[in-house]
């Protein structure tokens, strides 16, 4: 066995799921013992009660929580961030820390106008609100700018609504608090910072004298200098005084769909106004030939743009299946069932989503680790411009299970294509995290450090099958996958995980600003 420092998932959205389920399942499983929540904007504090409606409907829209369980395992009772952070204090099964987001801050402050330019009064009373949540124990802020991310409603989250000047104003508000930091996605993130972007990077990490963490960067042998340009900006910054961090995913995300979440798939042109309906009405939608028609129309058009690929039906693989009928469809893909059943073949693959009531999982082909993109990767984890992260564990969880990038970095980057040592791979998922967000007594081990340990198999560390599992509020669906060859995980001192499954015990530290973390600056 190999005895490691726990590891330190610094981009997770657990901060709903630890109110009902404080192991924060999977993520101890596959040897994280410290997890930060509150990432990208969006949190459930500091606003609550009269906000909780579209809160709660944002969070299930941008971030794949089913709102069925938000609204049953949530109290939404808290007037504050302290008021609602001091609630897990003392039942947390990990260390947890949470950023404070800039979305939830702007509701607060601007009510039903969150979408509108704020005024400076109103900038000025977000900015006493990001203190006061830091001072209560915030390990920072958070934003996005992100095209992607929109509310319940179709528009756009309310941190998109803030200037460039806003921002850096909210960044600043960290500034005299000690411990704390700054995350963010903004649109270039993605397909490329402008100029006005890498500014914008390097204004907010001097206003607040901390680095800035920024996600995701992607990283593809298929294109093999892309993450070169997105981490100029890094450059950028340093020409300047500030620093600016990526983080790096350390696996390929297969990412899941289905026509229950509709996620992903309500992007493609004509589909929104299906894919928002109530289920029932979806269902007989879905099976109406000319609806059928409009929206392989709308699918296959230009104006889909990149998510037009998704419309080689034949190329969609069936990853779960739960009518009797359609169990042997599991791991074959539209083209050859289609092939076997005859008809058309997204025909083929709506009556096979209308016997499963639209819970089927679907994935496009092709989505297989290569040992060129885990070469590359294994560089760019070495650069001191990256840290290793981006699991979105506890979101999404309609789609995929992040909470596997651990034990995927260790099963495929270590074991199967030997780009990265066990030993430096460990100090990738433990220390230097821990290390950029100035976790004290976390990351190794050491005299004087916390005992977060996990104990691992190095020869059958990995992951299982992402497979649903309806064990949320409400009875809500969530995808789930299990770790293989971790067989106990400690959290300061006391074992959270034995022979590889939960204890029930909840060590955890609630982590707090300053007294937890010490201040790291550029």
């Amino acid at each position: 066995m190999v005895v490691a420092p726990g590891f330190v998932d610094v981009h997770t959205h657990y901060d709903a799921q630890l109110s009902w389920d404080p192991t924060a399942s999977p993520s101890p499983l596959h040897g994280v013992t410290t997890a930060i929540g509150g990432n990208c904007g969006f949190t459930l504090a500091p606003a609550g009660g009269a906000h909780a409606g579209y809160l709660m409907r944002m969070m299930a829209r941008v971030e794949g929580m089913p709102l069925a369980a938000l609204e049953a395992g949530l109290s939404w009772d808290w007037t504050s961030f302290e008021d609602w952070v001091s609630r897990l204090d003392g039942g947390l099964g990990i260390n947890a820390g949470f950023l404070v987001g800039h979305s939830a801050v702007r509701r607060a402050v601007m009510g039903d106008a969150c979408h509108d330019p704020a005024t400076e009064p109103q900038v000025e009373a977000m900015a006493r609100m990001v203190t006061d949540a830091c001072t209560s124990g915030a390990l920072g802020f958070s934003t996005s700018t992100a095209a992607t991310h929109n509310d319940g409603d179709g528009d756009p989250v309310p941190s998109r609504g803030a200037t460039g000047d806003e921002l850096v104003a909210l960044a600043g508000a960290v500034r005299n608090v000690p411990g704390t930091t700054l995350e963010c996605i903004l649109a270039g993130c993605i397909n490329g910072f402008t100029d006005e972007e890498k500014d914008l990077l390097a204004r907010m990490s001097l206003a607040g004298n901390r680095p800035v963490n920024w996600n995701v960067l992607g990283v593809s042998a298929l294109n093999p200098d892309g993450h070169a340009s997105q981490l100029a900006a890094s450059d950028h910054a340093a020409e300047q005084g500030a620093r600016v961090v990526a983080l790096t995913l350390p696996h390929t995300m297969r990412i899941r769909l289905s026509f229950l979440s509709g996620f992903v798939l309500d992007g493609l042109p004509g589909w929104r106004a299906v894919i928002s309906l109530p289920v029932p009405e979806r269902m007989r939608a879905l099976a109406d030939p000319a609806v059928r028609r409009r929206l392989h129309e709308g699918a296959t058009s230009d104006e889909a743009g990149l998510l037009r690929a998704l419309a080689n039906w034949e190329r969609l693989e069936i990853i779960e299946t739960f009518a009797p009928e359609n169990r042997p469809y599991e791991g074959r893909t539209v083209g050859d069932i289609t092939a076997e059943r005859g008809g058309d073949p997204f025909d083929v693959l709506l009556d096979i989503v209308l016997a499963d009531d639209l819970r089927t999982g679907l994935r496009p082909s092709g989505m297989t680790e290569r040992e060129a993109d885990w070469k590359l990767r294994a560089e760019v984890w070495r650069d001191p411009r990256t840290v290793v992260g981006g699991s979105d564990a506890g979101a999404h969880l309609d789609m995929m299970c992040g909470a596997i990038y651990s034990t995927a970095l260790l099963a495929h980057g270590v074991r199967e294509f030997g780009v990265i040592s066990l030993e430096e791979a460990v100090h990738q998922l433990s220390d230097v995290p821990a290390r950029l967000y100035g976790l004290t007594g976390r990351g190794r081990i050491a005299p004087g450090y916390a005992a977060d340990v996990v104990v691992f198999d190095p020869d059958r560390v990995g992951y299982g099958a992402e497979r649903m599992r309806s064990d949320l509020p409400g009875g809500a669906w969530r995808l789930y996958a299990e770790a293989t060859g971790v067989h106990h995980v400690v959290v300061n001192g006391v074992p959270v995980v034995e022979d590889g499954q939960f204890s029930g015990v909840t060590p955890g530290t609630l982590l707090r600003s300053g007294r937890d973390t010490r201040t790291v600056t550029p």
